[in-house]
């Protein structure tokens, strides 16, 4: 064959190379990586350069640096110009890190050792059951960012820009200002949170999680704008939680856990709804779609497996979730994107 190989062309392949090419994955991400790492978008901003002044600029070799490139704007991220200068693509656009919507820092993250080195040890999640993260270091996820404070801050950033952009997804699809009072469980710096009582100014909320997370949430809600509308409460959502909220939101919380420990948050919150019928639980996760289909949280499902021996769950296993917790999902969320599962309190003795 000839010209470009990829993505777009995948379904026109063989079977058996379709199949190998799948195994091309790894190579491709740390392509991504090196190029995000080396800023070489940054250097683009401007206009085309060639290779060796984008290795004089990365402090990178030219020959090296150029065979990277060749494969990066083989799948689009650059373009590879007839002078030999690589220009800026849409794709590499996002790979600014100047610009709003920016991907760096998630391309990072999926290309770093915190999840290379996990799915290294994915065999070892398949024999026994634990995360694979552990076996690869030796000490739990979450430990490990308290460890080292360059991954965790690389995590923090990852995580902020997935927020922003789940956080519009969510918000544009949900009536959240049909409640007055909105209780944001676990919610991080508050970030979710302001950007539901920026838009709905008659809502109040609380913000709830650990004492070290909450202490740089004034500033951020200061600067939103809805610092008068937030009660910050230290705490986490294993133990009892604040009473008689309109709405208690738990935003990319539950997936973190096991069946056992999402149980066990479940049951804060529907003691939390105790003598509030009207109350709703907010679940805002991934649904994981059908199968034989593509959707980006069967993956996440994975590095949820290999982190912390969480999970995504698709429609039949958050209704089982629910049902074991006390709850009935009202509304009908739609799988295989980011959704918000409506859930009311079921009283005792009634059949869901």
């Amino acid at each position: 064959m000839t010209g470009v190989v990829g993505p777009a062309m995948a379904a026109a392949l063989p079977p058996h190379v379709q199949l190998l090419l799948l195994t091309d994955g790894k190579r491709i991400s740390r392509v991504l990586h090196a190029v995000a790492e080396l800023r070489v978008a940054d250097e683009l901003a401007d206009g085309p350069l060639d290779v060796p002044e984008l290795a004089s600029r990365t402090g990178t070799r030219a020959d090296a640096l150029g065979r990277v490139l060749r494969v990066a704007a083989a799948f689009g991220v650059f373009f590879e110009q007839p002078d030999g200068r690589y220009a800026l693509t849409d794709m590499s656009q996002a790979l600014r890190s100047d610009v709003p919507g920016s991907q760096r820092d998630m391309v990072l993250y999926n290309g770093s050792g915190m999840l290379w080195r996990s799915y290294g040890e994915l065999m070892h999640t398949l024999r026994t059951g634990e995360p694979a993260f552990r076996a690869a270091y030796g000490h739990d996820f979450f430990e490990h960012l308290e460890r080292d404070p360059d991954d965790g801050a690389m995590f923090d950033r990852a995580m902020t820009r997935m927020s922003h952009a789940t956080s519009r997804m969510l918000i544009d699809s949900f009536d959240f200002g049909r409640f007055e009072r909105i209780a944001d469980i676990g919610g991080g710096h508050g970030f979710f949170l302001s950007e539901i009582l920026g838009e709905h100014p008659k809502s109040r909320g609380v913000l709830v999680d650990r004492p070290s997370v909450v202490a740089e949430a004034p500033e951020l809600l200061a600067g939103a704008g809805v610092a008068d509308r937030v009660e910050i409460v230290e705490g986490n959502f294993f133990e009892p939680l604040p009473t008689g909220w309109d709405a208690y939101v738990l935003k990319a919380v539950l997936h973190d856990w096991d069946d056992e420990r999402a149980l066990a948050i479940l049951g804060r919150v529907r003691e939390a709804l105790e003598g509030h019928p009207d109350g709703r639980l907010l679940i805002c996760e991934f649904l994981v779609g059908p199968a034989n289909r593509w959707d980006r949280g069967k993956l996440l499902d994975l590095d949820m497996l290999v982190r912390f021996g969480g999970r995504e769950r698709d429609p039949a296993q958050w209704r089982e979730l629910l049902d074991a917790a006390g709850f009935a999902l009202v509304n009908d969320p739609v799988p295989g994107r980011w959704a918000v599962l409506e859930c009311r309190p079921v009283p005792p003795g009634e059949h869901t």
